[in-house]
């Protein structure tokens, strides 16, 4: 999935993540990641967002991970969502359980 745009997904509140998903000038996946649990989670979240962007065949993206203490579903939606927005995709092609 090749992202062609900046997209964003979810808010800033308590409980939520806000992840800004876009186009990448070099290879791979750039991530940062801001999270007040940062210390305690830093690795989950990380592991959470590459897992999810690799399901969706995402390669090459510059991710911002804004947190606030959400639960990993939660987390994993968001990132769906920005990179369905960024890719310019309205359907997510859904894998069996």
């Amino acid at each position: 999935m090749e992202m062609k745009i900046d997209a964003l997904a979810g808010t800033l509140e308590s409980s939520d993540v806000m992840v800004r998903i876009g186009p990448a000038s070099e290879p791979g996946i750039q991530l940062e990641i801001d999270s007040i649990v940062k210390q305690q989670f830093g690795a989950a979240i990380e592991q959470v967002v590459r897992e999810t962007l690799a399901q969706l065949g995402v390669t090459r993206a510059n991710v911002v991970v804004d947190d606030k203490g959400a639960l990993e579903c939660v987390l994993k939606a968001r990132v769906q969502a920005a990179a369905l927005r960024a890719a310019q995709q309205s359907q997510l092609q859904w894998s069996p359980l």
